[in-house]
């Protein structure tokens, strides 16, 4: 029998007679003005301590799960979840509103009526057998898979009788963070770890005596901030805000957890929580409605922040403008883009997240965000987010590392909450309380900026304990279902992706996985983890490896294979490269191929090299054949669609590590971190070239679908001709990958008989080829059969080139 590990529980303990504790260290005032506003009203009547109206009828939707005192062993914590009600109430008190309570506010179904919305429910789980018939390896396996969907089902079945249901339960940033109702403004913050606890900011100039939160006896901190006497609220838009917090640690000024903007000051080195709350007149209004989910994606991977032509941070209005209609033009039908959630470290190319509900402040405000989306809504792109649940940023003081002043908050405590490669934390899946914050933040995105999707970050790292270091995954299902599977984390992404597809049937969920876990694109209902896609990792790495050979040791059955060894009925996004590539210390494929040749030898007015012609040929083919090949979608990181010249380098500072060695910085230039967009659009320039063919290839998917078709069939992959040959759709490829042979009549085998043409050539001079093809020469096909089809016809295959043909009649 398999022994799994299982789901934790965090405890509760006994707390103090007071639960509210006046703050008796004496704190350092700030008077700074706020960033939006140069006057704000400070008079007021303070409530310190006065519970919100809303607050004294909260009902069984908004319990909590928390540990009381985490100083305490942890060997003595209950192994049984405990549910409580946020009030500061007594637990008989409690009980005595409660079944009035349900039945009316904060009844989920009265929340949906008063707002007009359509009722929405994620549907109850099934029995997750189906994935035994769907792959009948798996029931040797099955005590763990069905200990897993146990899991998963216990806590669905808790989430609805504690919480209302997995729909309330997401909708944790209406009750946590600050909500605003027509009195006034509540602020609450799980902090159990917190001895005391003040709200501080601009609109009380940093007093930490002025709005002394109280705690219940769950570690949950509120204050309730009345109007103003002119009816405005008591903080204003913009304002500065933080929670100062006495902790084990000591006295600490953190930015709430749930903050929705959050902002660097020039020249500072902290960021300060915002108050974004604007008023309704400026407010983004969405007009454009969100485009349906493509039958086949086509994802355009992008960073907001360095796709200027120009050394700069740049921002969202210049995307919306600049970029967005360059990608539709390209022909793609999605983009994915990176680093949204607010980042305080810029090179961590935004996955050390600090908060996680905040948009990166570096590219402008919320508003503009959400503009950028709508706009790709008009342009008919969806727009996918790359969210990082996987692991957070160490960053005690701006992110929620230590937030409470304890170890164990957020993330597990001790080595298995420290990602010792990454040098970040990692989230405890098993809390209840980290549950709330995840699937909130999940839905937070999608619902207030409309974001169509997510690609999930470092899923790898989420499902073992190992987190897939040093780790070679052979296939071998005992890799993927044992003691270092990590059952709380897997648990986490059957919730979220249960809550996406459940609330917004529309949304697209991409992961990023390199393991290979069976199950990971079925369906929650069926049994598995829910994503959409798989992320095939594996066809990147494969042609790193081959572009460091000889092109007499590329082995045509080996390409065939990495790109075709996925999973039957899971869904893989693949990509020849992405931002992983293009990194600085890695190199991309057009420098792998091309190397500094491309610095000198690239204006079409000059001659080229032998190094550029072989470049550019196969830079064309490998991402032909990726994308005809390797899934039912495909991914392209800007820039790489033309052979981008350079790097990507963040500006850094030199970085002094713990064992004494330097890291150099760059002198914090902005000099890479950019796209030179202008190079792919210069007809001077032999990238121009490879731009118009990565156009050409988007635009032949949008005609012919042949990503999701089900017909796929390699005929030929000869390792002496160096040719692979495959249908795909109603397609078919012809690669030939010899540095010198081309092949006159060379015979290719079809499954439909009548007259093919050309539909993509990799030699046309437009695409900065040689043009040794005749695009309007009409193809017959011969009856009888050959490498395994029922027709062929006789083609001239060049070397270096890769050529589609069609039936004539398709259209």
């Amino acid at each position: 029998m398999v022994v799994i590990h299982g789901v934790s529980v965090t405890p509760r303990f006994p707390l103090p007679s007071s639960s509210a504790r006046p703050l008796t260290t004496a704190f350092n005032g700030n008077s700074s003005l706020s960033f939006f506003l140069k006057k704000h009203p400070l008079s007021r009547k303070i409530f310190a301590g006065k519970q919100s109206a809303e607050f004294d009828s909260i009902a069984a939707s908004d319990k909590v799960l928390v540990p009381d005192n985490l100083d305490d062993d942890p060997s003595s914590f209950s192994q049984e979840p405990q549910r409580f009600d946020l009030e500061i109430q007594t637990m008989e008190e409690n009980e005595a509103v409660r079944t009035e309570v349900q039945s009316s506010v904060f009844d989920p179904s009265n929340v949906v009526k008063e707002r007009g919305l359509k009722p929405r429910i994620v549907p109850p789980p099934s029995d997750g057998k189906k994935i035994y018939d769907i792959d009948p390896m798996l029931r040797s396996y099955s005590s763990h898979l069905d200990y897993r969907y146990g899991q998963y089902r216990r806590l669905r079945e808790e989430i609805d009788k504690y919480e209302g249901g997995l729909e309330a339960f997401s909708r944790g940033y209406e009750k946590l963070g600050f909500s605003r109702s027509d009195a006034g403004i509540t602020y609450r913050e799980w902090a159990p770890g917190a001895k005391a606890a003040s709200l501080i900011g601009d609109f009380n100039n940093w007093n930490p005596n002025a709005d002394i939160m109280t705690r219940n006896e769950f570690g949950v901190w509120e204050i309730f901030l009345p109007n103003n006497t002119d009816g405005s609220p008591a903080i204003p838009h913009g304002s500065r805000v933080k929670i100062r917090m006495d902790t084990p640690s000591g006295i600490k000024d953190s930015i709430p957890a749930w903050i929705k903007f959050s902002v660097q000051a020039p020249g500072e080195i902290p960021f300060n929580g915002i108050y974004y709350d604007p008023p309704e007149e400026e407010k983004y209004v969405f007009k454009h409605p969100q485009p349906k989910r493509p039958k086949s994606l086509r994802i355009y991977e992008a960073h907001v922040g360095m796709s200027s032509t120009e050394p700069m941070v740049n921002t969202y209005a210049n995307f919306r403008d600049d970029v967005l209609p360059r990608i539709k033009r390209l022909g793609y039908n999605a983009v994915q883009i990176m680093a949204i959630q607010e980042h305080s470290y810029y090179a961590s190319f935004g996955y050390h997240v600090t908060n996680f509900f905040a948009p990166s402040s570096r590219c402008g405000t919320p508003e503009e965000l959400k503009s950028l989306i709508d706009r790709a809504h008009e342009l008919g792109l969806v727009v996918l987010m790359d969210i990082v649940h996987s692991h957070a940023s160490k960053n005690t003081l701006d992110g929620l590392n230590m937030f409470d002043g304890t170890d164990a908050h957020y993330f597990h405590s001790g080595p298995r909450g420290n990602h010792w490669m990454w040098d970040s934390r990692l989230f405890n899946y098993g809390s209840w309380e980290v549950l709330r914050y995840l699937l909130s933040n999940a839905r937070w995105w999608l619902e207030e900026y409309k974001f169509d999707g997510y690609r999930f970050d470092g899923v790898t790292s989420m499902m073992y304990t190992h987190h897939g270091l040093s780790v070679g995954f052979t296939g071998n299902y005992t890799e993927y279902f044992g003691l270092e599977t990590d059952v709380d984390a897997v648990t986490y992404l059957m919730l979220v992706n249960d809550m996406i597809h459940g609330l917004y049937p529309e949304a697209i969920t991409v992961g990023e996985d390199v393991s290979g876990m069976p199950t990971f694109c079925i369906p929650v209902q069926d049994g598995g983890v829910g994503f959409d896609y798989r992320l095939h990792m594996a066809i990147a790495d494969k042609w790193i490896e081959i572009l460091k050979k000889r092109d007499e040791d590329w082995q045509m059955g080996d390409i065939v294979y990495t790109l075709t060894n996925r999973r039957w009925s899971e869904k893989c996004i693949s990509y020849a490269e992405s931002h992983d590539q293009a990194l600085v210390g890695d190199k991309t494929i057009a420098f792998w191929l091309m190397d500094k040749d491309m610095y000198d030898f690239m204006a079409v007015d000059r001659p080229s090299t032998p190094l550029i012609d072989r470049g550019i040929a196969l830079h064309k083919m490998i991402r032909l054949i990726t994308m005809g090949l390797g899934g039912e979608g495909y991914l392209n990181f800007m820039g790489n669609e033309f052979g981008h010249p350079e790097w990507i380098d963040f500006p850094r500072g030199e970085q002094r590590l713990s064992d004494g060695s330097v890291i150099p910085g760059n002198n914090f230039s902005y000099d890479k971190c950019r796209r030179r967009f202008d190079l792919g659009d210069a007809d001077y320039l032999r990238y121009r070239g490879l731009q118009e063919f990565d156009q050409a290839m988007q635009h032949l998917e949008e005609k012919y679908g042949f990503m999701t078709s089900k017909h796929q069939f390699i005929s030929r992959k000869d390792e002496g001709d160096r040719v692979i040959i495959c249908e795909r759709g109603d397609l078919v490829f012809v690669f030939n990958f010899h540095w010198t042979s081309s092949y006159f009549d060379y015979r290719i085998g079809c499954s439909k008989p009548g007259k093919y043409k050309i539909v993509l050539d990799s030699d046309d001079p437009l695409f900065g080829g040689f043009g040794r093809l005749d695009s309007k020469a009409e193809y017959f096909t011969y009856d009888g059969s050959y490498d395994g089809r029922p027709c062929s016809f006789m083609v001239y295959a060049p070397c270096r080139t890769a050529v589609v043909y069609a039936l004539a009649n398709h259209d």
